[in-house]
């Protein structure tokens, strides 16, 4: 099913999908959906730091020349319902966002930031970019693992429309306040940067992170949720586009994502194709597999093809599914040589330059041990004798992006550009 024909069968998709997809948006610009042919790269925050990936480096690497969409993560959200930025630690980066002065060599035009310019930090990098890229659309990402904790309080009836105008306020408007005696801020300093809002809630209706508010009513909150985003983005103007970052695990899309109705107002959902498999399991196991074999000892048998398969009989449209792709190695210790690392115990994590058990592809592809791979379920590991990584190389993402086609989905995304070399965001583009 997966050999030579397929592939064949899968160019002649992509073809259909990408050019009467082009022609429709091009015929229709205050169209919601962009149709087949996006890929989708998350910028973070936090990457300009220790990572010292800046968005300079969105163009240094060639990944600009690749992308449709970039995410900027993370915003957070407050108990009582409200996006807000802030300096402290775990909870804000006002100084990463907006406040921070890049010296001309780290900024995207050459130029070095004035002490007292309105804008600076990422954000101003990004209106660099976009003034350089104008058809790249750079969307706003509220949530993630960390900060999903208080989106179930904004979804409530009582606070999700004050909770979707803060956002808009903020980031679509650009009204940022001025923090710690900062120059920075004011009304509209960061107007015209950001083409809409991405959606990371980790999970409605389900624990993600330890701490996290959840609710049953979460489900039914985050249809509504998203129509009110949807009402207010179009009453800011035409154009905006709105996502979701959609959960792999079959229990957690039924038990809070209804999808028939959440497709009325988003424009694609970036369905979870990577941490399947981690060092949270005792045993080594593929992350990021298109399909599980018959050997996988995980019950779960986790896949991408089972995330997507589970969208699609929820009654989501295949060409609004975009495929996640790891930019990053999961990895476990203490693996006995046998059967090259796979399905094996381990003793723990995986040393990682920044944490335990994960690593950046640009220092897995570097990592001693042999390539192995598994072509049929489409899966790659590294294995040295002890420590196994499980990751995507550019050869796999081009064979993945084949079943995409296959699949008529609308696109991939990477999770995240910094830890890629530039080889991964070119072959999800080919």
């Amino acid at each position: 099913m997966r050999r030579l024909s397929t592939v064949l069968v899968a160019l002649g998709t992509a073809i259909s999908l990408i050019l009467p997809a082009t022609a429709a948006f091009a015929a229709d610009p205050d169209s919601h959906d962009t149709a087949a042919g996006r890929h989708v790269g998350y910028f973070t925050q936090w990457g300009i730091y220790d990572r010292g990936y800046l968005v300079k480096n969105v163009v240094d690497s060639g990944q600009i020349d690749h992308l449709t969409h970039l995410n900027y993560a993370f915003g957070n959200t407050n108990e009582q319902g409200q996006c807000f930025e802030a300096n402290q630690a775990g909870v804000g980066d006002a100084w990463a966002d907006y406040q921070r002065r890049f010296t001309a060599d780290q900024s995207v035009d050459g130029q070095a930031d004035a002490y007292d310019q309105p804008l600076a930090g990422n954000f101003n990098q990004l209106k660099k970019l976009k003034a350089a890229h104008p058809d790249l659309k750079i969307m706003f990402s509220l949530g993630g693992w960390t900060w999903s904790k208080y989106l179930s309080n904004a979804a409530l009836p009582e606070n999700r429309a004050n909770y979707v105008k803060s956002c808009i306020d903020m980031f679509i408007k650009g009204n940022l306040p001025k923090i710690g005696g900062e120059p920075q801020g004011g009304d509209g300093a960061a107007a015209g940067i950001f083409d809409g809002f991405d959606i990371d809630w980790e999970w409605p209706a389900s624990e993600g992170n330890t701490g996290n508010v959840f609710r049953p009513e979460d489900k039914a909150n985050y249809v509504a949720l998203l129509e009110e985003f949807r009402k207010q983005l179009d009453a800011v103007g035409s154009g905006y586009e709105l996502s979701i970052y959609g959960a792999a695990d079959p229990d957690k899309i039924a038990a809070g994502f209804d999808v028939p109705n959440l497709m009325k107002s988003v424009d694609f959902v970036n369905v979870q194709g990577y941490d399947l498999n981690g060092a949270w399991d005792a045993t080594t196991n593929h992350q990021a597999q298109i399909h599980s074999p018959d050997a996988d000892p995980n019950p779960k048998k986790w896949s991408a093809d089972l995330a997507i398969q589970s969208w699609k009989d929820a009654g989501a449209p295949a060409d609004k599914l975009v495929l996640g792709l790891p930019a990053f190695g999961r990895g476990w210790t203490g693996v006995p040589n046998t059967d090259n690392g796979l399905y094996q115990t381990s003793t723990g994590a995986a040393p990682g330059k920044y944490e335990a058990g994960i690593d950046d592809y640009k220092l897995v592809k570097d990592k001693p041990g042999t390539v192995y791979r598994d072509e049929d379920n489409m899966a790659v590991w590294k294995y040295d004798g002890s420590n196994f990584w499980s990751y995507d190389d550019a050869d796999m993402i081009r064979k993945k992006m084949a079943w995409v086609a296959e699949q008529g989905l609308g696109g991939s995304m990477i999770w995240s550009l910094d830890g890629d070399d530039g080889s991964l965001v070119a072959a999800m583009d080919s």
